[in-house]
């Protein structure tokens, strides 16, 4: 059917446009909730102000899901969950979950049906496209750890230890042991060189002030 959009609609079409959808979708959704009207000649005339602003409409609207999608492109979202020794779930992380998590962070209000993925289902760090329709294809940084060691996961990432939620599974993995490498690493780095004009002058000094005590003597 060939309707007149009266609303932005997400992957459909910006106010004014005429669109031709699903008979089911524009009767039984889109003309009910006054989202659309049939294209007849008579609605054409009504909405003849509205069809004349659809290409600056258009471009508002991709220009704010550009913006959207830089936005939230590269965001890292983490999750503890319980998880068998294989790093399955016992459970999941579902797409309403990274929306809800993704609003938390970044106050961007998401429709979970934009997430391009199933719920995980597995330890470790998935990438997962948001589908805005537009030129930029946001990709989401989930990162799903064993519950039991969430907090320490976060508590290490504020010290600047990367761990792989993977290596949380290994009954010998230790947080110490990791800090201790990031340590060695730093003693390795070169030393500070300190100028030669400023040890001189330390030099004299400390030879003026031994001249100066002598002379007292």
């Amino acid at each position: 059917m060939e309707v007149i959009l009266l609303n932005d609609l997400y992957k459909t079409g910006v106010a004014g446009e005429i669109v031709n959808v699903a008979d089911g979708f524009a009767r039984n959704y889109l003309i009910p909730r006054k989202m659309a009207k049939r294209a007849t000649e008579s609605a054409l005339r009504e909405t003849e102000a509205v069809r004349k602003n659809v290409e600056a409409r258009r471009a508002q609207y991709d220009n704010m899901l550009n913006d959207l999608a830089k936005q939230i492109d590269g965001v890292e979202l983490i999750f503890g969950r319980r998880a068998a020794s294989t790093g399955k779930l016992f459970g999941s992380v579902t797409t309403q979950e990274i929306a809800d998590a993704l609003m938390e962070k970044t106050t961007v209000d998401l429709n979970r049906r934009r997430i391009s993925q199933q719920s995980l289902r597995e330890i470790g760090t998935h990438n997962v496209a948001v589908r805005l329709g537009n030129e930029i294809s946001p990709v989401l940084i989930i990162t799903i750890v064993p519950e039991i060691e969430l907090q320490n996961f976060l508590a290490a990432r504020e010290r600047g230890v990367e761990v792989k939620p993977e290596d949380l599974l290994d009954e010998n993995f230790s947080y110490p042991k990791v800090a201790a490498e990031v340590v060695e690493e730093a003693s390795d780095l070169e030393t500070e060189v300190i100028p030669e004009e400023v040890v001189e002058e330390a030099l004299e000094i400390e030879d003026t002030a031994a001249e100066s005590d002598e002379s007292d003597d």
